[in-house]
């Protein structure tokens, strides 16, 4: 079908929005109406925004790519990075983009154009959010639109606004959300209507007995999974029937369609049944558990964003790396693979809706039926199969268990695990001292556990759990590992609460760490939430890793914050836990001493007068390899949806297989415009984002000494095993 943007006229909203963008700009629309031809225009566009960088030799080095890093971006201006901008459409202009928001439509990227149309004949169907863009782009340039840096006095306001969970009133309010929960719970068991020889009542027992029976029940792990709620309808009745009309419909829809649902009791008790104190502070829990349009509409099409995570058996995947299994391992670097075990880890304690692994859970490689991931007796030969994958590696020295959830796996399971990783880990060292130096291999140095059971499910993390974490720390040592860590994700400070810091105590007692990934989700963006939620996790013992924009993908319009606003945060917000330079040395012996996390956290702090270490980088993951924020936004289409131009991350080692990739092409799921209207209907004054319009340009920062591989004592191979790009093995020295 071919399209005919000159015959499409503008919406009277969209000439209502340009008359203002001419109006404030008299120059730029002398341009447009005296040039006879785009070109003219165009040309004196372009000298316009040249006029603006050729003062500042830093701008015009970076518009031609001639330098980059933070060190050049913290030299630009503000109209600056407008002006950059203004070129970078220019030269980009006519090119389409697959775009995958669109099922892989072809999106024209020729905003100028779609000016001089709108100009020249009111047409080329431009929505209103891409001339509301255009104005701030303009504002931006001639000094009208601020960025206006707040104090630090301003993010910490933003942040005071915030609740979370460990606070008197909350863990009182959510004491009765417990109470009333066990209460029908007892009332189901005792009905049959569930139930199981474990946590079933004796027919003498009366109602208050059974209530006490529940309480009791309600601090083993296993009687949440097993009494999650697989329903809408049960949902709404454990939420005191809060949920509208509207959300239980479309839940009603995603269970039709056949989308896994599963929400422990524990996990319920922590949302809102009024609005009353704290409306709105559970909004990012509760947008984990309440599927949006847009995912129910795509669950059955839904691809998978990394193109790595697709596999051909006996071919190598998007990275150029082979693989012992296409779906137990995945690998982007070459220090680290991560591996998904075939027990009740592929499993979670719930569904985040904005999982990076939803594609999975759509082919039913992970799902929540627990006594069917049991592993079978085939599990002990194929785990061996796998680990050898990691002790013939020339270059592996991470393994990142996760699934699914690495702590849903039984203990025994678990246990079975390290142990087997252990023995890998002695071999790998072992066969080492036969090869010569500089040609020795990697050994292991870092093992991670990827769960969100420290959120979901807190009462996992039991004694028990504990002891064979520091059993395994214990002798692993002794193998080569340095670094122990748990991988979790807070999405939320109302997600911190007295049984997650028991847990986050019991593992760091275990000498493991913890470091947290948070999805940037619309709720999670608003202002001073982030940064509340860096404070908590840091008052319990928990170091911030990674603060992730979310994927691009149709299903996650809902949950999308734009890229702008994940810079706009990580350089108005996040900056007040900047660690002074003398200080960072310290950061790695944080690990070193994980029994003492919490007090040593509380002294950095203090040491540095700041609220929270910001330790965790703003990135993306890629639909490609790797991950990165370092980008120029070169386009916009008609409806407002800026489009992205993705370098890799300059701070970390890539497969070689990214030097044939080249740049990377986002189309952002949606305007900055809407985001900022999705904000206001949550009860933001999107007054206080205002400068996130301006926010076109980004860096990825650099790694904290923590997050370091430490040091070998000896010289390793350049040679890169398992690596297969264009059909030929390669070994690079």
């Amino acid at each position: 079908m071919h399209y005919y943007p000159e015959k499409i006229a503008l919406s009277l909203k969209s000439l209502k929005i340009l008359r203002r963008l001419l109006l404030e700009n008299p120059r730029l629309e002398r341009i447009f109406r005296e040039s006879d031809t785009e070109e003219k225009a165009f040309e004196l566009v372009r000298n316009w925004a040249l006029e603006v960088i050729e003062d500042n030799s830093c701008a015009l080095a970076y518009y031609r790519r001639e330098e980059a890093g933070y060190e050049c971006l913290n030299q630009l201006r503000w109209k600056d990075m407008a002006a950059i901008r203004i070129l970078d459409y220019l030269d980009n202009a006519g090119r389409e983009f697959e775009n995958p928001y669109m099922g892989g439509e072809k999106m024209l990227n020729d905003p100028f154009n779609f000016l001089w149309l709108a100009v020249k004949k009111g047409a080329g169907g431009s929505k209103p959010l891409f001339f509301e863009d255009m104005i701030r782009l303009f504002r931006q340039l001639t000094g009208q639109l601020p960025q206006s840096l707040p104090g630090r006095d301003q993010v910490e306001e933003w942040m005071n606004r915030w609740s979370h969970g460990m606070q008197d009133k909350i863990v009182s309010d959510r004491e009765k959300n417990k109470e009333r929960i066990i209460g029908i719970l007892a009332d189901k068991i005792e009905d049959c209507a569930t139930g199981d020889e474990d946590f079933s009542f004796d027919k003498k027992l009366s109602r208050n007995e059974k209530i006490k029976k529940v309480r009791e029940w309600w601090d083993d792990y296993r009687f949440h999974l097993r009494f999650a709620v697989r329903s809408p309808g049960l949902l709404n009745e454990m939420l005191d029937h809060s949920l509208d009309l509207d959300t239980l419909k479309l839940l009603e829809k995603a269970e039709k369609k056949g989308i896994p649902f599963f929400v422990n009791p524990y996990y319920i008790s922590l949302l809102n049944t009024g609005t009353t104190g704290t409306a709105g502070a559970d909004l990012a829990i509760r947008h984990y558990v309440i599927y949006s349009k847009q995912l129910i509409e795509q669950f059955g099409n839904i691809e998978a964003w990394e193109k790595e995570d697709k596999v051909e058996v006996g071919k190598p995947n998007a990275a150029g790396w082979l693989l012992p299994s296409h779906h137990n391992v995945h690998r982007r670097y070459p220090e680290v693979a991560i591996m998904i075990p075939d027990t009740m880890g592929r499993a979670c304690g719930g569904l985040c809706v904005s999982c990076q692994r939803m594609y999975d859970f759509q082919r039913g490689n992970l799902n929540f039926n627990l006594d069917w991931l049991r592993p079978d007796e085939t599990w002990d030969e194929k785990l061996r199969r796998l680990l050898d994958y990691y002790e013939n590696d020339s270059q592996l020295r991470d393994i990142l268990i996760t699934g699914g959830d690495a702590l849903m796996s039984r203990d025994g399971s678990l246990e079975n695990i390290l142990n087997q990783v252990y023995d890998m880990a002695l071999r790998k060292k072992e066969a080492n001292r036969k090869r010569p130096e500089g040609k020795k291999y990697a050994e292991m140095l870092r093992i991670r556990l990827g769960t969100r059971l420290l959120v979901y499910l807190p009462q996992r993390v039991t004694p028990q759990l504990a002891g064979i974490l520091a059993d395994f720390r214990k002798k692993a040592s002794e193998a080569g590992f340095r670094q122990f860590v748990i991988q979790t994700h807070f999405q939320s400070p109302m997600e911190v609460t007295p049984e997650t810091r028991l847990a986050v105590k019991r593992i760091i007692e275990a000498g493991w760490t913890v470091h947290n990934q948070l999805v940037f989700t619309s709720a999670a963006s608003r202002r001073g939430h982030t940064a509340m939620l860096r404070k908590v996790l840091n008052d319990i013992g928990v170091i911030t890793y990674y603060t992730f924009t979310v994927k691009g993908f149709y299903e996650n319009t809902f949950n999308y914050a734009t890229n702008a606003r994940a810079v706009q945060e990580q350089i108005e917000e996040k900056y007040i836990g900047k660690i002074p330079e003398h200080l960072k040395p310290r950061l790695v012996n944080l690990a070193r001493d994980a029994e003492k996390m919490v007090e040593n956290l509380e002294t950095l702090r203090a040491e540095a007068q700041i609220p929270f270490l910001a330790t965790d980088r703003n990135v993306i993951n890629l639909p490609a390899v790797g991950k990165s924020m370092t980008f120029r936004t070169i386009g916009i289409t008609r409806w407002g949806r800026r489009i992205l131009e993705f370098d890799h991350d300059k701070n970390r080692w890539h497969s070689p297989i990214i030097n044939k990739l080249g740049k990377i092409i986002i189309v952002e799921n949606k305007p900055v415009g809407e985001y900022l209207n999705q904000l206001e209907e949550m009860g933001e004054d999107i007054g206080e984002y205002q400068s996130i319009w301006g926010y076109s340009i980004g860096e990825t920062e650099p790694r904290f000494p923590i997050f370091e591989y430490p040091e070998y004592q000896f010289g390793i191979t350049g040679e890169i095993t398992h690596l297969q790009i264009q059909g030929k093995e390669v070994n690079p020295q």
